[in-house]
């Protein structure tokens, strides 16, 4: 009966996996067009700036920032662009289940000297992108994302790679957003849909503007229009659009 329950159990996580990197798995989806079409957003978002490192924020836990994320890395490494995907969420890791890799040493084991930037970076399987998992769950998530060695594996990436997309922390949980917030070219806030209330999304905002975060837009995560019922959407509005 055990050996049931664990086939099962690993039969479900395969369907979420393959649900969750729905741009490499289904590339003709409906929501694999919005992330191309989100990418293609934040390239044309600022031409007078830079845009190579951006982080991936929502506002509480389980609006699916990570699979935003992770579809956004694929999209940008399709269009030819060598990408990295970083997990920055040191509290609640999620990278290496999507990418089905190990935690191990990651960036935690990076960040604290005990593992090589070259040794934490492990390919995806997917062309073009590679992955930085989170690591094990730090005592210290907070300072060690400020820290003189995550600012020098910042520039390290930067020189590296086309474009290093964050995978950050909630933003109204936890302070680690705001810290990497203040560190990269430009963040997104994802917020889903029917479950964040106005006035929370907007304390999200409110939090990343005294980071100094320089807030690119707003990606409205689990939409369901009534005639596409089978799909998720994901949309993307620049922040003049007042999104919030």
């Amino acid at each position: 009966m055990k050996d049931v329950k664990k086939v099962r159990r690993q039969v479900r996580q395969e369907q979420n996996n393959k649900r969750s990197l729905i741009v490499h798995n289904d590339p003709k989806a409906i929501g694999s067009e919005a992330f191309r079409t989100l990418r293609t957003n934040l390239q044309f978002t600022s031409p007078d700036h830079e845009l190579k490192t951006i982080l991936i924020t929502s506002v509480g836990p389980g609006d699916g920032k990570s699979t935003v994320s992770a579809n956004l890395a694929v999209a940008w490494a399709q269009s030819g662009s060598r990408t990295i995907l970083v997990g920055c969420d040191l509290r609640k890791p999620v990278v290496h289940h999507i990418f089905k890799t190990s935690n191990a040493p990651g960036l935690t084991g990076h960040l604290t000297g005990s593992a090589s930037l070259d040794e934490v970076i492990k390919p995806s399987g997917i062309e073009g992108l590679d992955v930085i998992p989170a690591g094990p769950v730090p005592p210290n998530p907070a300072e060690l994302l400020q820290s003189k060695a995550m600012a020098n594996t910042i520039t390290q990436l930067r020189e590296q790679y086309d474009i290093v997309i964050f995978d950050g922390a909630p933003t109204i949980a936890v302070t680690d957003a705001a810290v990497m917030a203040s560190q990269a070219d430009g963040t997104v806030l994802v917020i889903r849909a029917h479950q964040v209330p106005k006035d929370v999304a907007l304390h999200a905002k409110t939090l990343l503007d005294q980071a100094n975060a320089r807030l690119l837009g707003v990606v409205l995560n689990g939409v369901r229009p009534q005639d596409q019922k089978n799909y998720h959407y994901y949309y993307y509005y620049d922040d003049r659009d007042q999104a919030i």
